[in-house]
């Protein structure tokens, strides 16, 4: 005959069965906002070829449709939800964090893409991100990555390198060489975003308030450019998907999963974003790959696996280790 368990060890072994699938559907969330994430740059590009939008306009529009979109969702949603988040001000210092870095990302990703063009620009800014994911986490205290994340970390970088180097090709000189400075300014940003949402509470709005935000920082300097109205039903279309898909959806996908990720995990899985890209650019573009940049690639695929299995083990154990 079994006795009672204590309150304490009921909370401990329900948390321990709950870790697992949080730490595996916040994996899946992540690969999803990836691979969404991974056709902007080809948005980016359609958008230049057939309206002549510039970066500064694809990056506003973006941001504004994907806040539209998710004022409704928050709208149509209203009656469902709990008790409203009290917004203290460490958080609402992250959340202009997060819109600032959306707004910083957005607008260096698309002048990086106009510059060096959808691979390198894609490759270049979230092949940086990890590092500098890695390096803030370390300084605000987060700890060190594990032994097996900075493995991982390496074998994606070096596959990111293959990539980086075909892709490149024969395309040398002080314009690929400034798109990707500016790459690596959008992966600051990226990296501004990636830091602080983790750290928000669960039922915050987020995505919501990171666009928003993202939107108005970026709309005097918009308007004082000239915003580019485009007439183009391609270009209207594309653009529409860009704010609802890769935008809206894939970013409200990544804020849900990254609550239950460490942020070092969370920026090796989004290194499947630039291999997207490349493969799109291949596809669409009239890029090809060479044997090392398929390499490239096998070892991304390979290092984003790895991690996958690490974590799944490390979760089957601690819930053994909780049942014992």
């Amino acid at each position: 005959m079994s006795t009672p368990s204590s309150p304490a060890v009921r909370r401990g072994s329900a948390a321990a069965n709950r870790g697992p699938s949080s730490g595996n559907r916040g994996f899946l969330l992540v690969v999803l906002a990836a691979l969404c994430w991974g056709t902007s740059g080809l948005c980016g590009r359609v958008l230049a070829d057939r309206s002549g939008l510039t970066a500064l306009d694809t990056a506003w529009y973006r941001l504004a449709v994907g806040a539209v979109a998710l004022s409704a969702a928050w709208a149509v949603t209203a009656r469902r939800r709990g008790p409203a988040v009290r917004v203290t001000r460490p958080l609402a210092v992250r959340l202009v964090l997060i819109g600032a870095g959306l707004a910083a990302y957005q607008l260096a990703f698309f002048s990086a893409v106009a510059l060096a063009g959808v691979s390198i620009a894609t490759l270049v800014a979230l092949g940086v991100a990890p590092l500098l994911v890695a390096v803030g986490g370390t300084l605000l205290g987060h700890g060190r990555p594990s032994r097996a994340t900075l493995l991982a970390l390496g074998v994606a970088l070096v596959g990111l390198g293959l990539l980086v180097g075909v892709s490149a090709g024969a395309d040398t000189g002080t314009t690929v060489l400034l798109g990707a400075l500016t790459a690596t300014g959008s992966a600051l940003g990226y990296a501004v975003v990636t830091l602080a949402g983790g750290g928000v509470p669960a039922g915050t709005p987020v995505t919501l308030v990171g666009f928003v935000l993202g939107a108005l920082l970026l709309t005097p300097v918009a308007f004082a450019h000239g915003l580019t109205v485009p007439s183009d039903p391609v270009a209207l279309a594309v653009l529409l998907y860009l704010g609802l898909v890769p935008s809206a959806l894939a970013y409200g996908l990544f804020f849900t999963g990254v609550r239950s990720l460490p942020g070092a995990v969370v920026s090796i899985v989004t290194l499947l974003e630039p291999l997207t890209a490349t493969v799109l650019a291949t596809a669409f573009l009239g890029e090809r790959l060479a044997p090392a940049a398929a390499a490239g690639g096998a070892l991304l695929l390979a290092a984003v696996a790895g991690l996958y299995l690490r974590e799944l083990g490390r979760r089957a154990r601690a819930v053994a280790a909780a049942g014992a």
